[in-house]
C-alpha cells in the first residue's frame, strides 16, 4: 500500500501563493493519473487538478490559469502551485493516486484570509 503525504499548506492572504507537495512512499509511475482534490467546510470533495503519467493536465474551471499541477515520476512527487489565491480556495487539499495505487493522503489545510 503506497503512502501519500502532503505538505505546504498554511495561511495566506488573498492574492498570495502556496505550493503544495505530495510525496509517495514508493513509485507512482504505475498510476495513470495523479490528482489533487479539495474539500471546503460543508461541501463535497471536488477535483482540482489532474496529471497523467505522460504529463497531460486537466483543471477545474475555478482554478484554471491560477493553479499548476506537476508530476515527477523519478522522485515520486506531485506538486500543486497555487497563485492568486482567493478566499474561496480555502479547503483541505488531498493528494490522490489513481489506479492501481488507489491511495489518498491525509490532507493539508489551506486558508486564504486577510
Amino acid at each position: 500500500q503506497v503512502q501519500l503525504v502532503e505538505s505546504g499548506g498554511g495561511l495566506v492572504q488573498p492574492g498570495g501563493s502556496l505550493r503544495l507537495s505530495c510525496a509517495a512512499s514508493r513509485s507512482i509511475f504505475s498510476a495513470y493519473v495523479m490528482d489533487w482534490y479539495r474539500q471546503a467546510p460543508g461541501k463535497q470533495r471536488e477535483l482540482v487538478a489532474s496529471v497523467t503519467r505522460g504529463g497531460v493536465t486537466n483543471y477545474a474551471d475555478s482554478v484554471k490559469g491560477r493553479f499548476t499541477i506537476s508530476r515527477d515520476n523519478a522522485k515520486n512527487t506531485v506538486a500543486l502551485q497555487m497563485n492568486n489565491l482567493k478566499p474561496e480556495d480555502t479547503a483541505v487539499y488531498y493528494c490522490h493516486g489513481g489506479r492501481p495505487l488507489d491511495a489518498w493522503g491525509q490532507g493539508t489545510l489551506v486558508t486564504v484570509s486577510s
